[in-house]
């Protein structure tokens, strides 16, 4: 299934990406620092970190790799706060909880 927004995740990582290597120690931010456990299991840390498992391309993004198959290195992760999520999903278009989306994009981009 394609999404409507094609190039959404794409923006969402790139995003991410971005925020978690500009973000400073002083800055307003999630700071996590990954366990041996996490390293094959992005879920783990977004289910340690925001509660629940959706948000395991914004913790990929953070980690700095591309594919799932790709180990978690063990080292600190700067990942937005909860408001700051929300506000890049809107920016970018993209929406990683289920509930939250209906026929190939957001519910709230209607």
């Amino acid at each position: 299934m394609i999404d409507n927004q094609t190039t959404a995740a794409k923006s969402f990582y790139r995003e991410i990406r971005t925020f978690s290597e500009r973000t400073r120690p002083w800055d307003t931010a999630v700071f996590y620092h990954t366990k041996p456990d996490e390293a094959l299991d992005a879920t783990l840390v977004s289910e340690r970190v925001y509660g629940r498992r959706d948000e395991f391309l914004a913790v990929m993004a953070a980690a700095g790799i591309d594919t799932a198959n790709q180990p978690i290195p063990q080292k600190m992760l700067t990942l937005p706060t909860e408001t700051q999520l929300a506000a890049i999903k809107r920016r970018t278009g993209f929406e990683s909880i289920a509930d939250y989306r209906e026929n190939f994009a957001p519910t709230w981009a209607s």
